[in-house]
């Protein structure tokens, strides 16, 4: 086993041409689009660099050597490569033929110290009555899934919702590349495996859903749900695993019911579409969605409550908290708005009332 600070050196050496960008904790992707273009997100903000690889033949090699130090393989049969670096880091390569202009890679890098929900609420993600609920809702065990677009904080908000989570609860977290860090003491962390160079070995996020059923689990975190395991999830929180956390890719609170449907029907079970709404209906009892705004910030859209299924059969939510844009500043060009309550009190309102959980003034008020 290499050192984590032995790999990390290793890997700079291998992309010495964007070596200071992932030295740089300003910087939270590299985008590299060839050994001629080279763009950076800093700031939420992405801009191009002056960085250059020597040739393609250079960056090829770069993206082989990090595969080799991971133990995956990159070639003309599996020319994409999806890994976790020692230091939480991401990165996603993908060659040609498969890429058209070459290789193409992307690095997604990690604050060292993740987000709190004091730190969201200071950037204005998060309000303080919005925060005063979701701690409920999750203090409630009401299951939670944190819906958005790529790089619109979805793992970030994952993260401050599971600080909410009581210390005395064991947690299993099961992802593809391991992002999510929590403080409680009794967290499990499961990884899934993409199968060797003889395709044989791989361990699902599906094969570890059904383990974990196993491990006694209080809550079940799923770091994202992007195939036929979001239906092992929704049965998990139908069977007794309430609190239980996701994200998904999604772009309302509508498309994120819409979208766990779509995924549920990639499993090789077979379920009447009524029955399967009728699942998901009850399993997902609050959306929090997430956007990445013009000024590059993130901020929570909305948070809703799934109510059940309409008499046609239709998913029915009500909105509780909606982000309404105010403007924007002249000189810097952040926009200013505000996370407000709709009037709306969730079903569980009495729930929380009677354990004397926090409580948002506005709807205590009502």
């Amino acid at each position: 086993m290499i050192p984590d600070a032995v790999f990390q050196q290793t890997l700079l050496g291998f992309l010495a041409p964007v070596a200071r960008f992932l030295d740089d904790e300003s910087v939270s992707e590299v985008m590299i689009n060839g050994p001629d273009e080279i763009f950076i997100e800093r700031g939420g903000k992405i801009e191009e660099t002056d960085a250059r690889f020597p040739s393609e033949h250079a960056l090829e090699s770069a993206v082989r050597n990090i595969a080799q130090f991971v133990g995956r393989v990159i070639d003309v049969d599996r020319p994409i490569l999806d890994a976790r670096l020692p230091d939480g880091s991401r990165v996603c390569a993908i060659m040609a033929p498969a890429s058209r202009r070459g290789m193409t890679v992307s690095i997604r890098r990690f604050p060292k110290n993740r987000l709190t929900v004091e730190q969201l609420m200071k950037y204005g993600s998060l309000s303080e009555n919005s925060k005063m609920f979701l701690e409920s809702c999750v203090l409630v065990k009401r299951n939670i899934v944190v819906a958005g677009g790529t790089g619109s904080g979805k793992t970030s908000m994952l993260n401050a919702l599971s600080s909410f989570i009581p210390s005395d609860e064991r947690i299993v977290i099961i992802e593809d590349s391991s992002e999510v860090q929590l403080q409680q003491p009794h967290a499990v962390y499961l990884e899934s495996r993409p199968p060797n160079a003889k395709g044989q070995g791989a361990v699902t996020i599906r094969d570890l859903l059904r383990a974990t059923l196993r491990l006694r689990p209080d809550r079940i975190v799923v770091g994202e749900c992007r195939g036929g395991e979001a239906l092992d999830l929704i049965q998990a929180m139908t069977s007794g695993h309430g609190g239980s956390l996701s994200t998904v890719h999604a772009t309302y609170p509508h498309d994120t019911l819409h979208r766990l449907e779509t995924l549920c029907l990639m499993s090789e079970v077979e379920l009447p579409l009524s029955a399967l709404r009728g699942q998901i209906a009850s399993a997902v009892n609050i959306i929090v969605q997430t956007s990445r705004m013009n000024d590059g910030s993130r901020k929570i859209t909305h948070i809703a409550e799934t109510t059940g299924l309409s008499e046609g059969g239709q998913y029915e939510l009500q909105i509780l908290y909606e982000w309404k844009q105010t403007g924007s500043d002249s000189k810097t060009g952040k926009v200013k708005g505000v996370l407000g309550w709709t009037g709306k009190r969730p079903t569980f309102f009495d729930e929380v009332v009677s354990k004397d959980l926090p409580i948002p003034p506005e709807m205590r008020a009502k």
